[in-house]
């Protein structure tokens, strides 16, 4: 007996003329954690849509429980039992839990709504996940991983039999993944279907049951989640990478960027950093530790009450992106689409926006040199585009990275501060995006990293210093820094806190 709850049988899709998906066959078990894996651009997105009823397959079929179905809009998936969980969640802040979970089906009586028979159901539809809150309490006053948990819990409600979950970890510390992840095997025992698309193969094995990697459009291979990390690497790039983390140490010289008792309060307090021209200063924490704020004053973003930033002797003004940038800092923010690219914009303008006006004469643009530069930083960088001219949100994760990293090397930049810089970005540009690293170090540059991703910071590091509650709390060399000793620092102080 065929134990398949959803089996895609050779489907397809292209986008003008270009096949985002190729002759794809894929099933999906009941009680089963199906990963779909690939690099950016691979199909991944286009596949789910197509379960989901964003996109219609050009050709193929899609049959669900033993019969083929056409799925020509998303109510017709739901309606099918199937419950895509993405990204950006799909919920009310102002509203409760309870009136979340029962948006679009309110129970009434007597014309009214029954607020008592919405809290039931609510309470009834979180306890099934294990999940236990105040259904009265506003979704906005959620963390991101209970949010997702209502979301699901929205799904299981509508008796959702194949759950998608599309990079659900990406925004969430290991405990709360954790967390995540004991919900995720308790829908397995119910015998739920999920599809599950993470770019982190550390979390695969622990987590899923089959992999079906997808390259370019097709599935290349189904394989158990024990396969290891160099088998699915191999798989996803179609060639071997010998080294996930490619670092390479070079000449230390002096300082570029000193940063003295930096302080403003309620974010960070007494930061005092320095980075050497050749070295790579790794900043780890807890989420909330204060990171993203120290590289945001630190860039001239935000402000700060006390303490200074020197670069290379030259003491920068407060709150001042422009100075920051003429001294030779540029920051790689944490979310590239909403602070670090206009993606609207084409490639050449994203690549020229640190440049337009000191490369200006009179007043006006050097268009042709904008180009001719973007032109060759984007061939230096290896940014896969279809012209100059491509807007950016077009691009794959990767390359739109890259396109930030590249805006800093047209700049001549010669400190980047990077937050997060391989979030949501597929293995094969995570490699390329540390082989940027050690152009800059060892062109005499030098680098502060910002990483959730204990092994790249630890990896990619010179030194790492830890923080918590917005200090820093120690300093560890390369031969020290291990996830241990990390968590150790970062845990311990946080364990301090509370108790006083």
């Amino acid at each position: 007996m065929d134990d398949a709850l959803l089996r895609l049988e050779g489907v397809s899709k292209s986008f003008a003329g270009v096949h985002a998906v190729r002759d794809v066959d894929l099933a999906v078990r009941r009680g089963e954690v199906h990963v779909l894996l690939g690099e950016n651009g691979a199909g991944k997105s286009t596949l789910i849509k197509m379960v989901a009823g964003v996109h219609e397959p050009d050709s193929g079929r899609i049959v669900i429980e033993g019969r083929e179905v056409r799925i020509p809009d998303t109510r017709t998936s739901e309606s099918l039992g199937v419950a895509t969980i993405h990204q950006e969640l799909n919920l009310v802040p102002g509203l409760s839990v309870a009136e979340n979970l029962t948006l679009g089906r309110t129970p009434s009586r007597f014309g009214l709504v029954d607020r008592g028979a919405a809290r039931r159901y609510a309470r009834d539809a979180i306890a099934r996940i294990g999940l236990d809150i105040d259904v009265d309490r506003p979704v906005s006053t959620l963390g991101v991983a209970r949010q997702q948990m209502v979301e699901i819990a929205k799904a299981l409600a509508m008796d959702a039999r194949l759950l998608i979950l599309d990079e659900p970890t990406a925004a969430l510390t290991r405990s709360e993944t954790d967390v995540l992840f004991d919900v995720v095997r308790e829908l397995r025992r119910q015998g739920v279907a999920m599809i599950f698309i993470s770019h982190h193969l550390d979390e695969i094995e622990e987590i899923g049951d089959r992999i079906t990697v997808l390259r370019d459009g097709t599935a290349v291979d189904t394989v158990a989640a024990g396969a290891g990390e160099a088998e699915l690497v191999r798989l996803m790039v179609g060639r071997e990478i010998d080294d996930l983390y490619p670092r390479r140490r070079a000449e230390v010289g002096s300082p570029l960027l000193e940063v003295e008792a930096l302080t403003q309060p309620g974010a960070f307090e007494d930061i005092s950093i320095t980075v050497r021209a050749g070295e790579v200063v790794g900043v780890a924490g807890l989420m909330g530790a204060g990171r993203t704020e120290v590289l945001r004053a630190v860039a001239g973003a935000d402000s700060y009450s006390s303490g200074s930033v020197t670069m290379q002797g030259h003491r920068l003004p407060k709150r001042d992106v422009a100075a920051a940038v003429s001294a030779g800092v540029g920051l790689v923010p944490e979310d590239r689409k909403s602070s670090g690219l206009v993606l609207g914009g084409s490639v050449e303008e994203n690549l020229g926006y640190a440049t337009l006006r000191p490369t200006g004469k009179a007043g006006l643009a050097d268009l042709r040199g904008q180009r001719r530069r973007s032109a060759e930083v984007a061939d230096r960088l290896r940014i896969r585009m279809a012209s100059l001219d491509q807007q950016v949100r077009g691009l794959s994760g990767g390359n739109q990275q890259k396109v930030v990293f590249g805006r800093w090397f047209m700049a001549g930049s010669t400190v980047l501060l990077l937050d997060e810089p391989t979030r949501g970005v597929d293995v094969g540009a995570k490699v390329e995006i540390y082989e940027l690293v050690n152009t800059v170090t060892e062109n005499g540059g030098g680098v502060l990293l910002v990483s959730s991703d204990l092994p790249e910071v630890i990896s990619m590091s010179d030194r790492v210093l830890v923080m918590a509650h917005g200090r820093v709390v120690g300093e560890l060399s390369a031969e020290e820094a291990t996830q241990d000793a990390v968590m150790s620092l970062a845990v311990k102080e946080v364990e301090s806190s509370r108790a006083r």
